[in-house]
């Protein structure tokens, strides 16, 4: 019985982890039909271990469950989306605005570095990748806040990105290489001591545009 026990819970862990990075690569994208006996013909498994793994996604709201159509995966609340980036454009732009007089030329060049890795991810583009190395480059130019209350609002709005899983960029890859070019100017700007109202505004435009991009292409605009 142990045996078995273990046994299951093992094919179990093996469908999570399958499941949750297809998820995580855009191979399952929001609303996808997630058909319980094909994934466990593809891992060569009883269903019951796959079920067992759809349970703990949905726990973890990566996918849903609705009668008479069974489990998909879980796509962007528009609404929740909306006001999590509009919050995140004004925190992250003061953040930085307030950041930059302490930004120093390693800083610079680290952001550059991210901001090179990122153009070269647009050639085989990897929109799990390329939303890591976004908030990488970014956390370089909010992390040196000085105001601690403004900067814990700031990782609370990428934290409720992370939650829901918000790879904005598989839904609107042109805006990828829009976000890679805003960069570099916001990093001229600071670069050239440019005033912190002007910083706060480039940097809130260059988040609330890729919100915008994210509703204009996808119709979910929340009422």
């Amino acid at each position: 019985m142990g045996d078995a026990g273990t046994a299951t819970s093992s094919k179990s862990e093996r469908a999570y982890n399958s499941v949750k990075a297809r998820i995580a690569d855009g191979t399952y994208s929001p609303g996808f039909r997630l058909v319980l006996a094909k994934i466990a013909e593809e891992l060569g498994i009883s269903v019951v271990p796959v079920r067992e793994a759809i349970r703990r996604l949905e726990a973890e709201g990566l996918v849903t469950f609705e009668r008479n159509v069974g489990a998909t995966v879980a796509g962007i609340d528009p609404i929740e989306y909306l006001y999590t980036m509009q919050t995140l454009s004004i925190v992250e732009g003061a953040a930085t605005a307030l950041s930059s007089p302490l930004i120093g030329p390693a800083d610079i060049a680290r952001a550059r570095a991210v901001n090179k890795e990122m153009r070269e991810c647009l050639q085989h583009f990897d929109p799990p990748r390329f939303t890591l190395l976004n908030k990488d480059f970014h956390s370089v130019l909010f992390e040196n806040c000085p105001n601690p209350h403004i900067l814990d609002l700031v990782h609370r709005g990428w934290g409720r990105l992370a939650s829901m899983r918000s790879s904005t960029f598989r839904f609107v890859p042109g805006r990828a290489h829009e976000s890679v070019e805003e960069h570099e100017a916001l990093l001229q700007l600071i670069e050239s001591g440019a005033d912190a109202a002007d910083i706060e505004r480039a940097a809130r435009l260059h988040r609330s545009a890729t919100l915008d991009a994210y509703l204009a292409q996808t119709g979910a605009h929340p009422s």
